[in-house]
């Protein structure tokens, strides 16, 4: 099997993938279903023995298997859009794990969850204590979904009744040195007024913009790319325990 060979099928099997990929639509990986994870693992398979099968025939034969799997797959995703019944088939449902404080062995056990499972899932939500859940409702990607029981919630402005101001969702209007265009001009500003407020942060050039941000409120927000920290942390063990230095002078 020659080099260009390899390349060229490779590059066939890439492509493929890429194309399939986007048009089956976003899931990030940490939410996929055990359908869509075998789905994933079975596209892989069939584009690795693509990239590398020898004699012209057999690419075009796993190209077309490949393809095959693709729009089964594409006409079950679309189908269980439009069937509840069928999506419940191929997702399964979500489950109660814990009621009132209650856990529900029984349920995990259909599920094949374990205690184990279940308690570092509730660490990871910030409850260490399972009498303090309401709910916990494992889901159909095996992710947990846990709801407080009422005392033990955070304070809202609502409990306290506080009127709180609207709060948007902030704006991208420079990404890696390039002007988002659109998003300056849907919120109404323009080239001067970037420039202008760039300047007043000490900012001559867009390139050393890294991330720059509009918040509902108007204020642009820049972080450039050489950050004037002092210091380059990279991991927690790196950031200066400053606080705790000055709690130690003032006892």
């Amino acid at each position: 099997m020659g080099i260009a060979e390899v390349i060229i099928q490779t590059a066939l099997a890439f492509s493929a993938i890429f194309l399939y990929a986007r048009l089956l639509g976003k899931q990030q990986v940490a939410h996929l279903s055990v359908f869509e994870y075998i789905t994933g693992i079975t596209f892989g398979s069939i584009a690795a023995t693509l990239a590398v099968q020898r004699g012209a025939g057999e690419t075009v034969y796993h190209f077309l298997g490949l393809t095959v799997f693709f729009l089964l797959t594409y006409m079950m995703n679309h189908f269980m859009i439009l069937s509840r019944p069928a999506r419940k088939l191929m997702l399964g449902e979500p489950t109660i794990v814990i009621y009132q404080g209650k856990i529900l062995e029984n349920n995990m056990k259909l599920m094949n969850y374990t205690l184990d499972e279940l308690m570092m899932q509730l660490r990871e939500k910030g409850y260490f204590d399972p009498a303090k859940v309401e709910y916990a409702i494992l889901e159909s990607n095996g992710g947990l979904s846990v709801l407080p029981k009422s005392q033990y919630r955070p304070v809202t402005p609502l409990d306290l009744n506080l009127p709180t101001p609207y709060e948007g969702m902030a704006t991208e209007i420079v990404v890696d040195g390039q002007v988002v265009y659109q998003n300056l001009i849907q919120n109404h500003r323009d080239d001067a007024w970037l420039l202008e407020e760039l300047r007043k942060q000490g900012i001559k050039d867009l390139n050393e913009v890294a991330f720059a941000w509009l918040s509902s409120d108007g204020v642009l927000h820049v972080d450039k790319v050489k950050d004037e920290l002092g210091t380059r942390p990279v991991d927690p063990t790196d950031i200066p325990e400053s606080s705790s230095v000055t709690r130690g002078k003032s006892k």
